[in-house]
């Protein structure tokens, strides 16, 4: 968990930050696919170790970001925090079908079309405006 939610973000954020820049870009935009769980704690304690990772995604993005700022850099970065998505994360996390159904099923859930509308929506803002993070969390969702 460690290597792909922390370590894939790092190395994949130097490289795209560096080809930006490597080509010249007048501007760019890095996205950090978070959580709920990197603001909060959840109530599962079976979710501590994702929590910590998504932790460490809203402190490395907020990292980037001011380094991008320090260096006068045009690119924008936006950390997206959902809550419940409805996706194959619970059977991936659950490792039964009957289980990760049942998290699905209390109320409506975000849909993958939600966070990509989240994501279209910074990309729109002007360019002096930076979307540092998006929470975005089904309606019925209370944590």
């Amino acid at each position: 968990m460690l290597d792909i939610n922390l370590l894939g973000y790092c190395i994949c954020t130097r490289e795209a930050i560096r080809s930006m820049r490597d080509r010249g870009a007048k501007g760019g935009h890095v996205f950090f696919m978070n959580s709920l769980a990197g603001l909060r704690f959840p109530g599962n304690t079976n979710l501590h170790l994702y929590s910590v990772t998504k932790y460490a995604v809203t402190a490395y993005a907020e990292g980037v970001r001011r380094e991008l700022r320090e260096m006068k850099s045009p690119i924008r970065v936006t950390s997206i925090s959902p809550g419940i998505v409805e996706t194959d994360f619970a059977m991936t996390m659950l490792q039964n079908e009957a289980k990760a159904a049942e998290t699905y099923a209390h109320f409506k859930c975000l849909q993958p079309e939600d966070i990509a509308n989240a994501v279209e929506y910074a990309l729109n803002s002007p360019d002096h405006v930076q979307v540092d993070n998006i929470l975005i969390r089904p309606t019925q969702q209370t944590s």
